[in-house]
């Protein structure tokens, strides 16, 4: 080997060497803007009682409560939760639509890597007498013709615009996760407002039949006095009026159970009265919990995948800017194609019948009309919408999180008032009757006692009903229902998901953005 060559060599080395070192960094590199959020925002909101409402809320734990519903101590609740989660339609479609995004994350990180195929052809195939190649004395016989042959592509991400779209996808995917997690809670606490409000109906039809009762023996005591001539008829037509004003309330308190029994089927997935015998006997509301965790309101809007389903897509949305901006430059792909072709078929083993081509092929987008920048003016609008829809449903929950906390104080003080209108108003019916039957008082006051009565026992059984409602309410706020420090089915592709907070800026870009020509 001459001097020449034996310096000239490993130079030629070097080069390979420093051209594959470039091509791998630069495949390393990823255009546009990467998910940042800001740290602030959330952490300066104060959910403190409010100074009319002292001591609404008991104590504050560290947690909020998976299975909240347990806190009522309803053998019952927790079996049509339980059933809820396994039947209800809406949270299986919710599931089907984590499939659909895995499928389609898939599809796109299959992009990063090569494609590989196979063909064989085979065709019986002769050319015209009077074209060209005929003039020119080629053969016109008919004759066979056959072909096998590999062939591959491998498009180099050198700007990541394959590692874009499948961040993107990743997101999406996160985001159908944290939409299935919103669909159990908003679930579990349908099932929860739905039973309660089934248990406060029954209860109301007890009280309209205890009252009904009452006004039977009020109509009694009017007729036996009418007959004795101690009473006039306006006291037996208004005893009269009373009692088939109570009876009126019965068929459409009938009604309103028999819907709710249905709406708990539907929850459940479960056909049209599927469920009267198992919830047709009344049953008292359940009682409230002394102690009721809220957890730490700093770290409430860790939990809420409402917050982190907006955040997913908030993400997407900027993944979607790098895909635009990366289409502004050169895509380089490898192509590679080999394989076997004869006119006979023995001649295939032949290896003077291969055939192959290799080597690399090169796009540059030089004029598209505007499309390129029209596509990443839609992406750069479409990642502000999706950061105000974001820090629109942070703002959401807050307020969603304070109003529950001052609903659920106010019903336990009108809850205590209203049972010490109860307990009045009984006494005040014992005292109209007693003093009715020994003539000291007349009918109107027995009259205005039982009304008394049944608009307190009403106003009570419906606190009582609010009163669970409302605190279903606070912990479908607090995104109680899910777990969210169990791991998620997604796949590793995601990345780490930040801090959730309002975002200072609905643009968030980095500087790596790049000048582009305005006709591409």
């Amino acid at each position: 080997m001459s001097h020449y060559a034996a310096t000239r060599f490993p130079l030629r080395i070097r080069r390979v060497v420093g051209t594959a070192v470039c091509t791998v960094w630069l495949a390393g590199c990823a255009v546009g803007p990467d998910f940042v959020t800001s740290q602030n925002g959330l952490d300066a909101v104060q959910l403190a009682p409010r100074p009319d409402y002292p001591g609404s809320v008991q104590g504050l734990s560290d947690d909020v409560p998976i299975q909240w519903w347990s806190l009522f101590d309803d053998r019952l609740l927790t079996e049509l939760e339980m059933k809820a989660y396994s039947g209800n339609l809406g949270l299986q479609e919710a599931a089907g639509r984590i499939e659909e995004s895995r499928a389609q994350l898939g599809i796109t990180s299959s992009e990063l890597l090569p494609t590989v195929g196979a063909n064989t052809s085979y065709a019986r195939e002769a050319i015209s007498k009077f074209g060209h190649f005929g003039h020119l004395g080629a053969p016109t016989s008919p004759n066979n013709f056959w072909q096998l042959g590999f062939d591959a592509n491998w498009e180099i991400d050198l700007w990541g615009r394959a590692r874009r779209a499948s961040e993107g996808r990743a997101a999406e995917l996160e985001g159908t996760v944290y939409d299935h997690e919103a669909v159990r809670v908003a679930l579990a606490a349908e099932v929860a407002r739905t039973y309660l409000q089934l248990r406060g109906t029954q209860a109301q039809i007890d009280i309209a039949e205890q009252n009904r009762v009452i006004a039977e023996r009020a109509l009694g005591l009017a007729e036996s006095r009418a007959r004795n001539g101690v009473a006039t008829r306006f006291e037996s037509a208004s005893a009269r009026a009373e009692l088939a004003t109570i009876k009126a309330m019965l068929p459409d308190l009938a009604q309103r159970r028999n819907a709710l029994m249905n709406a708990l089927a539907l929850l459940l997935g479960e056909k049209p009265r599927a469920l009267d015998l198992q919830l047709f006997k009344a049953m008292p509301l359940p009682s409230l919990p002394t102690n009721v965790p809220v957890g730490v309101p700093s770290e409430l809007a860790r939990r809420r995948p409402d917050i982190l389903r907006a955040e997913a897509q908030l993400h997407a949305a900027t993944a979607a800017i790098g895909v635009a901006k990366a289409d502004f430059y050169p895509r380089i792909s490898l192509t590679g194609q080999m394989g076997i072709e004869a006119f006979n078929l023995t001649d295939l083993s032949s290896w003077d019948s291969r055939f192959f081509s290799f080597g690399p092929a090169v796009y540059l987008p030089i004029f598209q009309g505007g499309r390129l920048m029209r596509q990443l003016e839609l992406n750069e609008a479409r990642q502000k919408t999706a950061a105000i829809a974001y820090r629109q449903t942070v703002l959401q929950a807050w307020h969603e999180i304070d109003n529950s906390l001052d609903a659920w104080a106010a019903q336990q003080r009108e809850y205590a008032e209203l049972i010490v209108a109860v307990d009045q108003s009984k006494q005040a019916l014992q005292v109209a009757e007693r003093g009715y039957q020994e003539g000291a008082v007349d009918y109107l006051s027995v009259l205005t006692a039982q009304r008394n009565l049944l608009a307190s026992q009403t106003s009570l059984n419906a606190s009582a009903t609010n009163a669970t409602i409302a605190l279903v309410n606070l912990y479908k706020s607090l995104g109680g229902g899910w777990d969210p420090r169990e791991p998620m089915a997604v796949p590793s592709a995601t990345v780490n998901t930040p801090a959730v907070a309002i975002p200072e800026s609905v643009t968030v870009l980095s500087s790596s953005s790049i000048e582009m020509e305005s006709h591409k």
